[in-house]
């Protein structure tokens, strides 16, 4: 490190005697870090030494290797002073690599007939009820599952009170079996609207017959499951 300073000494006061005159527009500063040894000339602020013609004033360490691994902040120090002579990729910030796309959320609502799931006016899963279930827990398996909301709906026949309890039910029937073939019991979420969101309209109104009403009114009675997730 010695013989490093007095070479430096020695090319500074070299560089005085020959009297070098500033360019009128000078290079940037070149900071080395200081580390191993520095194949350029530098000052006491680390700042590597140039001419007048600005290049950078070589020690006798000075070789391609050293120019290539001395240090100047991000990139080696040959990558101002010996641009032509380190290797390209060495001076250039390495481009980052495009983060991933997020996965898009996908949301499915799937209307299923209460008259499927349940016999009429009971909330007791039928045979043909689980089948459409377990196709829907196995489609919610290959999901990242946000959340599956199930929410049961009646018709107008009885009462807004009774009917209302009857919706509540047959949602928490939908997901305790959801949650009996593996779906996590806090992704699921129940509600009932009871006979508030028909969706038949006025288009039984002149229907007579209990029978022939029921089976006008058959849309009404529904559980609508919605999966939320993404692949």
């Amino acid at each position: 490190m010695i013989k490093q300073t007095k070479t430096q000494m020695l090319v500074l006061a070299a560089i005085a005697s020959i009297g070098f005159t500033a360019p009128a527009v000078q290079a940037k500063d070149v900071v080395v870090d200081g580390k191993g040894e520095i194949p350029y000339v530098i000052d006491a602020r680390n700042v590597v030494a140039r001419s007048g013609a600005d290049l950078c004033w070589r020690t006798g360490y000075w070789s391609p290797a050293a120019a290539s691994t001395a240090m100047a902040g991000e990139f080696p120090v040959g990558c101002e002073c010996d641009s032509d002579i380190v290797a390209k990729d060495k001076c250039v910030a390495p481009v980052a690599a495009a983060p991933a796309p997020a996965p898009k959320p996908t949301a499915e609502k799937i209307k299923l007939s209460a008259d499927t799931l349940f016999d009429f006016d009971k909330a007791v899963l039928k045979d043909e009820g689980m089948s459409k279930l377990d196709q829907l827990a196995a489609q919610a398996s290959d999901l990242n599952l946000e959340v599956i909301l199930a929410v049961g709906h009646t018709d107008r026949m009885g009462s807004e009170a009774y009917n209302q309890s009857l919706s509540e039910r047959r949602a928490a029937a939908v997901k305790s079996y959801l949650v009996s073939k593996g779906v996590d019991a806090n992704r699921v979420y129940t509600e009932g609207k009871g006979e508030t969101q028909p969706v038949t309209g006025d288009t039984c109104n002149n229907v007579r017959g209990r029978t022939a009403l029921i089976d006008c009114l058959q849309p009404d009675r529904r559980v609508e499951v919605e999966v939320i997730g993404s692949k």
